[in-house]
């Protein structure tokens, strides 16, 4: 389950402006995430370009190789809102199990 949430997240996150890996994962420890491994969202990162839903600048890195900064072009925008569709069907429909 938390595969597709991941997705999902990664791709809010990016939508708030350029941003590269390292970063996303950092933000992701912030929310509590902290035993996501790097290489998990590398990996979501590389399915992201593979399905053509960022944009990606290489910028120069004081601390070795170019590294790649993210954004969302418009497919990855319409999946970010195919997302937040999906999440609050399944929110709706677990809330009212829960309230019944």
């Amino acid at each position: 389950m938390l595969k597709g949430v991941l997705e999902g997240m990664v791709l809010e996150i990016i939508s708030r402006g350029e941003i590269y890996g390292y970063e996303i994962t950092r933000r992701l420890h912030a929310m509590g995430f902290e035993g996501l491994a790097e290489a998990t969202v590398y990996a979501l990162l590389l399915r992201l370009e593979r399905n053509k839903l960022v944009h990606i600048t290489k910028k120069p890195s004081e601390l070795g190789p170019p590294r790649k900064f993210y954004t969302l072009n418009e497919r990855g925008m319409e999946e970010l809102a195919a997302f937040w569709a999906r999440w609050d069907f399944l929110n709706e429909r677990i809330q009212n199990l829960r309230n019944q």
